[in-house]
């Protein structure tokens, strides 16, 4: 099994900054994708960004140009720089990781329990 545990919501004014965090720990022999997801009140979960083991990344467009992934491959975590935020920025983000447990195995996803990001106007 694999846990996937987020920090560093809060609640922040329009314009302002916050740095997400996710490690991953447990049964990992690798790391392919690492992804932020959210959702907000009364809507579908979203894609925010995702980043590969090579380090290759894709945004929201929504994000574009304000928000930041990086991550830490020998400590399995990944991290979302969030800048310029805007009140509909609101949500529940998520964390996500395909982990594959051996050498051979195919990948698993899995899922952090969120952390709660407020933007108030």
């Amino acid at each position: 099994q694999v846990q996937l545990v987020e920090s560093g919501g809060g609640l922040v004014q329009a314009g302002g900054s916050l740095r997400l965090s996710c490690a991953a720990s447990g049964s990992i022999f690798s790391i392919n994708y690492m992804g932020w997801y959210r959702q907000a009140p009364g809507k579908q979960r979203e894609l925010v960004a995702g980043i590969h083991s090579g380090g290759s990344t894709n945004y929201a467009d929504s994000v574009k140009g304000r928000f930041t992934i990086s991550r830490d491959n020998a400590k399995n975590t990944v991290y979302l720089q969030m800048n310029s935020l805007k009140p509909e920025d609101t949500a529940v983000y998520y964390c996500n990781a395909d982990v594959a447990h051996t050498i051979n195995s195919r990948s698993y996803g899995y899922w952090g329990q969120g952390t709660q990001v407020t933007v108030s106007s």
